[in-house]
C-alpha cells in the first residue's frame, strides 16, 4: 500500500484524557479513535491488525473442528429472563424500542446459542459440536478507564460447545485449552500466560482464566514458581497453595486476562429445555462449555507488551505490514530517478513475494519524520532506499539497533529469513 494513500492519523502527542498505556500509545500512532469512555474506533492500521488477530485465532478454532457462525448484537427480552439473568446481569444494556418493548445488546451470547442450537440437536448421534463467532460485545462497564483492556464496546470469539456427557466436555475443554496455548505461541505472548485458576462457581471447583502477565495489568494472580499456573485474587484465600503441584511458593503478579475456559453443565440448557434421547430413548440435557478471548483486548495487551520509548514494536504475526519500505528523496533530478526506480523495484517484488508493504513514496515529510513514524507504527522490517544507499537497500528490524547494507538480489532471502 502506498503510504501517500493512507489516512493519516498519527498525533505528534499522546492523548491527555487516556489513562492507559494501550490506549495512549494506539491513538498516538493511528490505530484506534476514541469516542467516548471505553468506546473506540478501529482506523486502518488498527483494523489490520485485528484482522490478522481474527485469522490466527480462526485458524486455531477450525482446527479443532468448531464451526464459525454470527450470532446478533439485539437480542429479546425474553431470552433474558428465562436464565434469570435480565434482572442479575448488572452490565447488561437494556433498550426500549417502539411500543415499549424491550430488548439487551449482548454482552455474551448464551441466551442466544441455546434455543439456536435446539434447532440442531435432536439425539446423542448429534453431539458432540462446536460453535463459535467472532462478534462485538457491549457490557455497560462501571469503569471504563483501562482502554481497550476493559471497553463498553469488544470485539470477543465466543465458542459453545454442547456434550452428551462429562467426559465428553473435558475432552473438549482440554483440545481448547490447547488450542489456546498455540494462539499464544503465535502471538508471542505463549512463555508470559499462564493458566489461572478462579472459583468454578456451582458446577465446578475451578474454572479457568489465561492471564498475560503484564506491569499495569488490571488484574493480580499468584504464579506458582515451580509448574507455572497460577490462583486470581479472588480465591487465594482458600487456595493459599499450587491447584496442581500444592507448592506454596505462589509469587503475587500483574496480569491481565487474555481468555477464559468455563464448565457451563446444564446452567444454560435448563431453562431453554435443551435436551437430547439418548441411546436408550431416554430425554437429557444437553451438557455445555463456554470459551472466551477478547480479540480487541489482545490487541491491548500487546500494545501495553511490545513497545519502546520510540513507539510500537509488533510481533510479526499480528503486525499491520510486514515490511516498510521508505524512500528518501534527493533534491538532484536524476538521483532521484534512480532512487525511486529501485524504490518501485523493491516494492513490486515484495507484491509478488506476497509480503504485505506500506510504501513510503511521500514528498511532503523529511527523513526525520518518516523514520520516527516508522518507529512509531511498528513494522517489523524496515527498508530504506535513499541516494545514501547507493543502488542499494538499508534493512533494519524494528526491534533492532543494527542496520545492513543489502543488494537487491538478496531482497528475497533477508525478508524471508528475518
Amino acid at each position: 500500500m502506498l503510504q501517500s494513500k493512507l489516512s493519516n492519523f498519527i498525533r505528534k502527542e499522546f492523548p491527555k484524557d487516556e489513562e492507559a498505556y494501550n490506549a495512549q500509545i494506539l491513538i498516538r500512532a493511528g490505530f484506534i479513535d476514541k469516542l467516548m469512555a471505553g468506546v473506540y474506533s478501529y482506523l486502518p492500521l488498527g483494523l489490520r491488525v485485528i484482522k490478522r488477530i481474527e485469522k490466527i485465532v480462526r485458524q486455531r478454532m477450525d482446527e479443532i473442528g468448531a464451526q464459525e457462525l454470527l450470532m446478533p448484537v439485539l437480542h429479546p427480552k425474553e431470552n433474558w429472563q428465562k436464565t434469570g439473568r435480565w434482572e442479575k446481569l448488572d452490565v447488561l444494556f437494556k433498550v426500549k424500542a417502539q411500543e415499549d418493548k424491550e430488548y439487551a445488546l449482548g454482552p455474551t451470547h448464551e441466551e442466544i446459542i441455546v434455543p439456536l442450537s435446539q434447532k440442531t440437536i435432536f439425539s446423542y448421534k448429534d453431539l458432540p459440536f462446536g460453535l463459535y463467532q467472532i462478534q462485538t460485545k457491549l457490557r455497560n462497564e462501571p469503569r471504563a478507564k483501562s482502554g481497550i483492556l476493559r471497553g463498553r464496546e469488544f470485539i470477543m470469539k465466543d465458542l459453545y460447545s454442547f456434550h452428551t456427557s462429562e467426559e465428553s466436555l473435558n475432552e473438549y475443554y482440554q483440545m481448547v485449552e490447547g488450542a489456546y496455548a498455540k494462539i499464544f505461541n503465535d502471538f508471542g505472548i505463549g512463555d508470559i500466560t499462564v493458566k489461572t485458576y478462579s472459583s468454578g462457581g456451582s458446577f465446578s471447583k475451578y474454572s479457568h482464566e489465561f492471564q498475560t502477565i503484564l506491569e499495569n495489568g488490571e488484574d493480580t494472580i499468584y504464579v506458582c514458581q515451580k509448574c507455572r499456573v497460577a490462583v486470581n485474587r479472588e480465591i487465594i484465600e482458600e487456595q493459599k497453595s499450587c491447584p496442581v503441584c500444592q507448592s506454596t511458593n505462589l509469587e503475587e503478579t500483574k496480569a491481565s486476562e487474555t481468555a477464559n475456559i468455563f464448565k457451563l453443565m446444564t446452567k444454560y440448557s435448563d431453562p431453554f429445555q435443551l435436551s437430547f434421547k439418548d441411546s436408550n430413548g431416554e430425554n437429557k440435557n444437553v451438557i455445555m462449555g463456554c470459551y472466551g478471548m477478547g480479540i480487541s483486548r489482545i490487541m491491548g495487551i500487546l500494545a501495553e507488551i511490545f513497545h519502546d520509548e520510540k513507539g510500537l514494536i509488533w510481533p510479526k504475526s499480528v503486525a499491520p505490514f510486514n515490511v516498510h519500505l521508505i524512500v528518501l528523496h534527493s533534491k538532484d533530478e536524476e538521483s532521484n530517478k534512480d532512487i525511486l526506480k529501485l524504490a518501485q523495484k523493491v516494492y513490486d517484488e515484495l507484491n509478488q513475494m506476497g509480503v504485505e508493504t506500506l510504501y513510503d513514496d511521500r514528498v511532503d515529510k523529511s527523513p526525520g519524520e518518516k523514520f520516527a513514524e516508522s518507529d512509531l507504527i511498528g513494522i517489523p522490517v524496515r527498508l530504506v532506499v535513499s541516494q545514501k544507499t547507493n543502488g542499494k537497500i538499508e534493512f533494519k528490524l524494528r526491534n533492532s539497533q543494527n542496520t545492513e547494507i543489502i543488494d537487491f538480489s538478496d531482497l528475497t532471502k533477508y525478508v524471508k529469513n528475518k
